[in-house]
């Protein structure tokens, strides 16, 4: 009996530990929960922050944590596995828009963010970097 016990508990935490690890780790989710939607179109969406641009992305940040940060003329990037948010200012607040990578990241838009935003390669390392010629 109380090995029996032992793996109900052990199931019933790694079970926990699997539903927590995946909880949360979907940016689009976490927008749509948090910020107010604006408009959407395709794969595109926005939302405006009450919060400045800086506090805007702490906020997404500390919820769902970007694989690459990069901050440029004010406006902070935010890349995860499958989709980029660029945080900028607008009035009374920021607008926060969430796109898919296949798009302009795949092309080199965001390429001028540096490691991360490399189109190619979503990690990019030296390794990476010799390849290119």
């Amino acid at each position: 009996m109380r090995r029996g016990a032992r793996r109900w508990a052990a199931g019933a935490l790694l079970l926990a530990l699997l539903t927590g690890c995946g909880a949360g780790s979907d940016v689009r989710s976490f927008l749509d929960d948090t910020f107010d939607e604006q408009s959407e179109s395709g794969d595109t969406s926005t939302y405006l922050a009450a919060a400045p641009v800086a506090a805007a992305a702490s906020q997404i940040t500390g919820a769902v944590p970007p694989a690459a940060r990069a901050t440029d003329a004010g406006t902070e990037y935010l890349r995860y596995d499958d989709d980029i948010v660029v945080v900028s200012p607008a009035s009374g607040g920021s607008t926060v828009r969430v796109e898919d990578l296949d798009g302009p990241y795949r092309d080199g838009t965001y390429a001028y963010l540096g490691q991360g935003f490399t189109p190619g390669s979503p990690a990019a390392t030296d390794d990476d970097d010799d390849d290119v010629k």
